[in-house]
């Protein structure tokens, strides 16, 4: 791997951390796009729950990793927020990172050695 390679690689893997580890934090709480499609056509109490009407919304159920680690963009058992989404978002780039570049490692064009 040549030396600029490795700079730009490292720079990129720093970014993304640093998007990942304190930017996520001020990610907005507001519905995107498929959670506001997702809403239409039933009515909310003021606490947020479903009052009444039918949408997709309402077929929400728990999925299987809900008790993970992982879940719900932070980590269990670190009761600080802004430190369980950041510690959360960095390890998600760390292990995306090493499973990605594992992947190229192993298909990497490789040159015949010298008989």
């Amino acid at each position: 791997m040549s030396k600029r390679l490795g700079w730009f690689l490292a720079g990129g893997l720093l970014v993304a951390l640093l998007l990942a580890g304190v930017v996520s934090n001020f990610a907005s709480g507001s519905p995107d796009g498929l959670d506001a499609t997702a809403r239409q056509g039933c009515t909310f109490g003021a606490d947020g729950e479903i009052t009444g009407g039918t949408c997709m919304l309402s077929q929400e159920r728990e999925h299987q990793l809900a008790g993970g680690p992982l879940a719900d963009y932070g980590i269990k058992g670190i009761d600080n927020e802004f430190l369980s989404t950041g510690l959360s978002g960095v390890l998600g780039v760390l292990i995306t990172f090493g499973v990605g570049g594992g992947l190229f490692w192993l298909v990497r064009r490789r040159t015949p050695g010298k008989a």
